[in-house]
């Protein structure tokens, strides 16, 4: 390994490291949607890993296409760009729609008191609590939303680019040295879905520590709340 490469794959490592923690997109959706829709820590871990993956790929084959055709570097960056602008709308909606139908569903499943009457006087009555949870929900559409939020991430997160991954993998590809490319996108591929994972398993145990009590219910709701600021950060903020 020459010193030129020696010193992109360590750059690749740091960057894939520092790029994952400094963006809370890459792992806020997972710990908060694990802890709203009571994943176990193998699903995290899987789910996590697979939108990290398509993540990655989504960068690595538009960098392909951009070497083969011979598309400039700028060109590329500004599909990113294009690309990351894509994402952070969609994550925004998803969270708004997920927060709407969380908030709702907290309170429907708010616990009320009914009285009932079983004769003329009061101690014929007696009164008990009742809430609207969600067994009344029809079970292939409670099904349905179970399966398709690992979908809907996986789409978002494919969208999503890897803007410091092509100028990395070009610079290779202007040596001719294929191997090196797809050594430079492996360690950034691994490191990005490492950095990922200790983040989110780390955090989600921490998370499933705390006594939320009453709040419990508002899981669903706090968990499309921060997805879609999450988005809006990308959006507005840079991040």
């Amino acid at each position: 390994m020459t010193n030129a490469l020696l010193i992109l794959a360590l750059t690749a490592c740091s960057i894939g490291f520092f790029h994952t923690l400094f963006g809370p997109d890459h792992y806020m959706p997972f710990i908060m949607m694990a802890k709203a829709r009571k994943w176990t820590l193998r699903k995290t871990i899987w789910i996590t890993s697979l939108c990290g993956l398509g993540h990655i790929v989504g960068s690595i084959l538009l960098g392909i296409i951009g070497i083969v055709l011979g598309i400039s570097v700028s060109s590329l960056n500004a599909t990113e760009s294009f690309r990351g602008e894509l994402a952070a709308w969609f994550l925004i909606a998803f969270g708004l729609v997920y927060f709407v139908w969380g908030l709702r569903k907290a309170l429907r499943n708010r616990v009320h008191s009914h009285k009932h009457d079983h004769g003329e006087s009061e101690k014929d009555s007696h009164i008990h609590n009742h809430a609207h949870n969600e067994k009344h929900l029809h079970i292939h559409g409670k099904e349905k939303a179970k399966n398709i939020t690992p979908w809907i991430l996986f789409t978002i997160f494919f969208f999503g680019p890897c803007e410091p991954l092509i100028p990395m993998l070009m610079y290779p590809a202007a040596k001719d040295s294929m191997p090196a490319m797809v050594l430079i996108a492996g360690l950034f591929g691994i490191v990005t879905i490492a950095t990922m994972l200790g983040v989110v398993v780390a955090t989600s145990l921490g998370v499933n520590l705390l006594p939320l009590g009453r709040l419990e219910r508002y899981t669903q709701a706090v968990a499309g709340a921060t997805v879609c600021m999450c988005g809006i950060s990308i959006q507005f903020l840079g991040l």
